[in-house]
């Protein structure tokens, strides 16, 4: 099996769920710091290659992929069959769902917060805004925290690709300076990805260098 080539600054939250995939399954990878400080990211040769010259794309033997979910899905089907990905479709649907619903309903307003927080410089900030996706995000995770109260992890008791969208906003959640909600649960399955070695490489990583920043 040829190593994969992960290209894609790793203080991007989209390349680091890919960089916890392939941590997670152990497989072979060279990875390549591009995009932000590193630049690249609008170099002809990359653009051919994803033409939103954003990051990740991953090359896997003749494979060219792009859109960090589509990676993640991609690596767990391929390469974690009965692991991260269930093979039979009905105890994959809620995996899928999950999946889904870190992307589509966690992440927008996640996000939003961290740019308008900690890549905004001070002097631009709106803090009415701040709270507003402050309060969402919170509402999110409070829904996340009444559904962790019944398992381990977002799909039963073990790690899955469900647990990919979604726990990668956990290291900067709980890292920003704001006033977070009570969430026991949510506490718990955060505490239970810091103990694998392969959260910690992938989605544990210093943002200081994105502090005020604006850029890609």
């Amino acid at each position: 099996m040829s190593a994969l080539t992960v290209l894609g600054r790793l203080s991007s939250c989209n390349v680091q769920k890919v960089i916890w995939v392939l941590e997670e399954l152990g497989l072979p990878y060279d990875h390549i710091e591009l995009g932000g400080k590193f630049g690249g990211n609008n170099d002809p040769d990359y653009l051919a290659m994803n033409p939103n010259g954003r990051v990740p794309t991953i090359k896997d033997g003749e494979l060219i992929l792009w859109e960090s979910d589509a990676i993640v899905r991609y690596l767990c089907a391929q390469y974690g069959a009965g692991t991260l990905w269930p093979e039979d479709p009905i105890a994959r649907a809620p995996v899928e769902q999950w999946a889904t619903w870190g992307t589509t309903e966690l992440l927008g307003d996640w996000i939003a917060l961290f740019w308008r927080l900690v890549r905004t410089p001070a002097e631009k900030r709106k803090n009415h805004i701040i709270e507003r996706h402050l309060a969402l995000t919170s509402q999110r995770m409070q829904l996340l925290d009444r559904h962790l109260a019944e398992h381990d992890y977002m799909v039963g008791n073990t790690l899955t690709m469900a647990d990919v969208p979604a726990g990668m906003t956990l290291y900067r959640w709980y890292a920003m300076e704001i006033e977070r909600p009570a969430t026991p649960h949510v506490d718990d399955w955060y505490a239970r990805l810091c103990e694998r070695p392969a959260y910690q490489k992938g989605i544990c990583v210093p943002f200081d260098d994105l502090v005020g920043r604006q850029d890609f």
